[in-house]
């Protein structure tokens, strides 16, 4: 099997001392940040994109390696502990997980977490590696038509599906696709929206949209909120956290079921594991209540556990789209695209044959950094949920510190610290409207890719419209966007009827 080998040629590069330090230190950055409430994996890639310039390339992400599944993980201990999931897609796992706490088994709901996560991201990375260069193959087949489908199921998935308002949504979608075309026209020179400052005449550094609106506009975003207590009660925790051989049985299951459920969500543009994460927590609750002794509702051990192995199953299978199809289904898989670009790597179909090596020892370092999160968290999860005791004035201060001098350090550019300011205040502007920022981040990120395969498939067209329609790939992508498209809009008539 040419993947075994190629994946045991990664791990030869990856199991060195300095980047078993870098993914150390990413597992431990990333469980921080996640357990913060409103931060993320997402926001730890952000802030450090700027400071690992200077790295080598692989250094580099294997470090984000170990953020990537770390903030995950991060995101539930908050939960479980405090109630107070650190991002959306530990909503699910957090309901009976923060039950299981009060009942005085916290122990054992962080050791379902942090196993589930494992198992989830160890099986849909081992689906990563056998069948990411079947997906690179097909990829091949992709033609400018092909690409300009794809970002438009990317757009419209994101914007309309997946967020809570159609119209907020597709708002988010045209605030992004109006910065990405800030800057020179490369075939006709001509310029678009730089109001004549030479310094927009490259367009806005994407570590610059990344970094405002993550972080500056969260930063933003907490500091008006008023009368927020920084004491956090946390549930104490005591025992082994460990979990019983019958508590093993009846986790595991779950754990495999809701990794059933996070493998296929994690190719498909759907802005994170949130889905993924309820549709399991329905089921479990669901064969819950035919069992003879039904559990949720009083702390079940299956609520946590097929939901976090649904995020992480996601996740895992979110890093084979972004490396086979160069496409971001999550905020976190998109700001990664940032990482790769940064170091002159375009994901897609190419990239296995680009930069193999790199992308091996990439895969490799995501199985030793889901084997470090489970050695670290086990036996120090509650330990984490103390920097919810951090004032926050201090906390958000040195986030915003921190901001201002990677995007500094990046370019010497004071008018990116100016960008960064206005583009952060948008940013909280979105949230305080609740505008989602998935959109936009994939806007910015793919608009200049579906612009230039349009322009590429008309002009090889002599502009005949219907090459965008003309191959069985972009049929099948628009027929499978337009049946999600009409799904979403029956659930959300079958939900406003049921309220009303």
């Amino acid at each position: 099997m040419d993947q075994l080998t190629n994946l045991a040629g990664g791990f030869a590069d990856a199991l060195t001392l300095s980047n078993l330090l870098f993914v150390l230190i990413g597992a431990v950055l990333g469980t921080a940040v996640g357990v913060l409430p409103g931060l993320g994996s997402a926001m730890a890639v952000a802030l450090l994109l700027p400071l690992t310039a200077s790295l080598d390339p692989l250094a580099a992400l294997a470090m984000f390696a170990g953020i990537y599944f770390g903030g995950l993980f991060g995101d539930s201990i908050a939960g479980i502990l405090m109630n107070t999931p650190g991002n959306s897609t530990a909503i699910a796992s957090s309901l009976e997980g923060y039950r299981m706490a009060r009942a005085g088994r916290a122990p054992q709901a962080l050791a379902t977490a942090a196993i589930g996560a494992f198992i989830g991201g160890i099986i849909a990375t081992v689906l990563v590696v056998f069948f990411a260069p079947s997906m690179a193959d097909l990829a091949n087949r992709f033609g400018p038509a092909e690409f300009f489908a794809l970002a438009v199921f990317a757009f419209v998935a994101i914007a309309t599906v997946v967020s809570d308002s159609a119209i907020r949504g597709l708002a988010a979608l045209a605030i992004g696709l109006a910065i990405a075309v800030v800057g020179i026209d490369q075939p006709t020179g001509t310029q678009r929206f730089t109001f004549e400052l030479r310094t927009l005449f490259d367009g806005v550094d994407i570590v610059v949209i990344t970094v405002a609106l993550l972080a500056v506009g969260e930063v933003i975003h907490q500091a008006s909120k008023v009368g927020f207590s920084d004491e956090a009660k946390l549930i104490p925790t005591g025992g082994q956290p460990f979990l019983s051989r019958a508590e093993i049985r009846q986790a595991l299951p779950a754990w495999l079921r809701g990794t059933g459920f996070g493998v296929p969500f994690g190719v498909i543009p759907a802005g994170g594991a949130e889905v993924p994460t309820f549709l399991s927590y329905g089921a479990e609750r669901a064969l819950d209540r035919r069992s003879g002794d039904p559990q949720f509702g009083k702390g079940s051990i299956k609520g946590v556990a097929g939901p976090e192995a649904a995020g992480n199953a996601t996740a895992g299978t979110a890093m084979g789209a972004l490396l086979t199809l160069g496409l971001p289904t999550s905020a976190t898989a998109a700001v990664l695209l940032i990482a790769f670009r940064q170091y002159g790597m375009q994901p897609g179909p190419l990239l296995f044959e680009r930069n193999g090596e790199i992308v091996w020892a990439l895969l490799a370092s995501l199985f030793i950094a889901m084997v470090v999160l489970l050695i670290l968290n086990l036996p120090v999860a509650p330990l984490w949920a103390k920097l919810l005791k951090v004032p926050k004035a201090y906390l958000y201060a040195g986030i915003s510190l921190l901001a201002a001098f990677g995007v500094y350090a990046a370019a010497a550019s004071t008018t990116d610290l100016l960008l960064m300011l206005a583009i952060g205040l948008l940013g909280f502007a979105m949230r305080r409207y609740d505008v989602p920022l998935a959109p936009m981040l994939i806007a910015v990120i793919l608009g200049p890719l579906a612009e230039y395969s349009l322009r590429d498939a008309m002009a090889n067209s002599g502009n005949d419209p219907m090459v965008l329609v003309s191959s069985p790939i972009t049929i099948v992508l628009y027929v499978v966007l337009l049946a999600g498209v009409a799904w979403a809009v029956l659930r959300r008539r079958r939900s406003a009827r049921a309220d009303f």
